[in-house]
């Protein structure tokens, strides 16, 4: 099963503000998903994806 984080959790996740993954899903970076008008996740292994990309990996 794969695992989806909401805001904060993904925040956490990557070590940054809340703010700051809406602004990159906003600007395309990070993609999320609705699963209804007020829950929206992100896939952890696109997060995994985002950090390898972060660092060269």
């Amino acid at each position: 099963m794969r695992k989806l984080l909401r805001v904060k959790e993904a925040a956490h996740y990557l070590a940054m503000s809340k703010s700051n993954v809406w602004k990159l899903t906003a600007d395309g970076v990070l993609r999320s998903y609705k699963l209804s008008d007020r829950v929206t996740v992100w896939k952890i292994e696109e997060l995994e994806q985002f950090i390898a990309s972060r660092i060269g990996a």
